[in-house]
């Protein structure tokens, strides 16, 4: 049996009215999640600290504070220990830093070595390769809040 336009229509309409009936009700939920405030003492022991990539030093570690590290806009803190060597590496992402504690060097491509003490802030661009040395005053903790998933790589290739 051959199917009518009206078949079609049918078929369109009962898509439709499912997708103006779900999304309200996704968006809604989205939208409490990304209004739903947060605050965090970083003193907390509770706070759930989990491993670097690969490259980065030995005992560095991250505790998401807010947001999916998967999704847009999540915010970490980021922690190595004194005198370690972050090698350059770049985030698809740009990241907006202050340094909590310690005190770290930074090196962005082409620019010169800036050195960040607790309150300094920090802004890199998506894509820019840039290394960094938590001087003798560490551990060093950054808050970093990414605008895009949260990633790292190795090198300056991207």
């Amino acid at each position: 049996m051959k199917s009518s336009n009206s078949d079609k229509w049918n078929g369109w309409f009962l898509i439709s009215l499912i997708f103006i009936l779900v999304c309200p009700s996704v968006i809604a939920q989205s939208e409490a999640s990304a209004n739903h405030s947060v605050a965090v003492d970083l003193n907390n022991t509770n706070l759930e600290w989990g491993g670097c990539p690969e490259f980065m030093p030995e005992g560095c570690n991250i505790a998401v504070l807010h947001g999916d590290p998967a999704t847009n806009n999540a915010d970490i803190l980021f922690k190595v220990p004194a005198k370690s060597d972050i090698p350059e590496h770049w985030h698809n992402s740009a990241e907006r830093m202050v340094l909590i504690s310690g005190s770290m060097e930074v090196t962005y491509e082409g620019e010169k070595a800036t050195v960040l003490n607790p309150g300094s802030y920090a802004y890199g661009p998506a894509k820019k390769p840039h290394k960094a040395r938590c001087l003798d005053s560490g551990p060093c903790v950054l808050f970093i809040a990414f605008e895009g998933p949260v990633d790292a790589f190795a090198g300056n290739k991207h």
